[in-house]
């Protein structure tokens, strides 16, 4: 990786050193995934063993992980990759026509019903259908879903014919569907028929070290998007890329990096480019990861996390937060105020984590309006 150090004309920067996009960027996976993760690797390889057959694919991760990638990915890299990729959103959905969207109708079939419609799933046949947030799908509708997948045919409403389909089903969710298979809001049947093949794609941050082929991936997007330039982007801010979270995944992280190519005033990025409350989190994780940090309000120094009995060199950064987390709440007594404080994070933020980590407070309200 070419870095280059901090020198006349380069303008300010307090971290000391400028690190070469063009040395981040990385070889693209299949589809054009970007990174080299064993998380991504994961994903890579159950690309490259569905591909090639039209069996349905399952789709499983948060909103924002590249679903839609990957459903691309598995068309391309399919039998049919001259046919159409047609995308329908399962949230989009409108009572009284949802079968007419889906299945097409005829002429007349119902009230302005004036021209007859084909449907999304005669309109990917030949090629390939992608159902996304297919769990939002109402309950009278999963039973029709299930009669086509099943069959590959359909009927269009108000017409007699029955259409045999050639094409390729994949489903997407961010949801979880055996979970809404136990509450009854997703049917059984039609769960097993679809989680045979699947693909659960991990969060951002269960693969943080892709974030920098990510940030110079998208850079080099936005340079031609907008008409810049930017070459470089400072150690000190892929630092901080990678101490986030990232709650809204890639879909964030593109976000990021494209207020970032916007706002900065040369041929480069820097922390002070990044959004502030991204800095805000990401410097109080790099805080805790931190060795010999002392511990908020004990005027002692031992690493988080040694308190539930775990090496401090054995955390990973979720561990980590959670137990900086409790030890500040505890150090606090209970004030939640006052353990964002220690933890130099806001109140929003640490409610965030509470919630998250299932910790409470005493005294104070948390983000759900009850005392924590």
């Amino acid at each position: 990786m070419m870095i280059e150090r901090h020198g006349a004309g380069h303008g300010a920067n307090p971290s000391g050193e400028w690190v070469d996009v063009q040395s981040l960027i990385g070889t693209p996976q299949c589809g054009g995934l970007v990174g080299e993760s064993a998380a991504l690797r994961t994903v890579t390889t159950a690309i490259e063993r569905f591909s090639p057959y039209k069996q349905t694919v399952l789709i499983l991760g948060e909103s924002g992980t590249g679903k839609e990638m990957v459903a691309e990915a598995l068309h391309q890299l399919g039998p049919s990759p001259s046919g159409p990729l047609v995308r329908f959103n399962c949230s989009n959905v409108v009572d009284g026509i949802a079968e007419s969207q889906l299945f097409g109708h005829v002429r007349g079939a119902f009230t302005d019903a004036r021209e007859a419609h084909i449907g999304c799933f005669r309109q990917a046949n030949g090629g390939t259908l992608l159902l996304d947030e297919v769990g939002e799908l109402p309950l009278r509708m999963q039973s029709k879903i299930l009669r086509a997948v099943e069959n590959l045919e359909i009927q269009p409403v108000g017409s007699f014919e029955t259409f045999q389909l050639d094409l390729r089903l994949i489903v997407a969710t961010n949801r979880d569907l055996r979970a809404m298979v136990a509450s009854g809001t997703f049917r059984a049947d039609l769960y097993y028929r679809l989680d045979v093949a699947s693909i659960r794609i991990p969060p951002l941050r269960h693969r943080l070290e892709d974030t920098a082929a990510l940030a110079a991936h998208f850079i080099e997007h936005y340079n031609r998007s907008f008409g810049k330039r930017v070459q470089y982007i400072s150690s000190r801010a892929l630092a901080l890329l990678r101490a986030y979270e990232w709650p809204g995944n890639v879909r964030e992280l593109a976000h990021t990096i494209e207020r970032a190519t916007l706002l900065c005033e040369n041929d480069r990025i820097d922390a002070g480019d990044l959004p502030p409350e991204l800095v805000e989190e990401a410097m109080a994780h790099l805080a805790v990861l931190a060795p010999g940090l002392l511990v908020p309000g004990t005027g002692s120094r031992e690493p988080f996390g040694t308190a539930a009995g775990q090496p401090a060199a054995e955390l990973t950064l979720d561990d980590a937060m959670r137990a900086a987390v409790a030890q500040s709440l505890k150090a606090a007594h209970g004030d939640c105020a006052k353990a964002a404080r220690f933890l130099g994070i806001s109140r929003p933020s640490i409610y965030r984590k509470m919630a998250r980590y299932g910790l409470r407070g005493s005294g104070a309200r948390g983000p759900t309006g009850a005392h924590a």
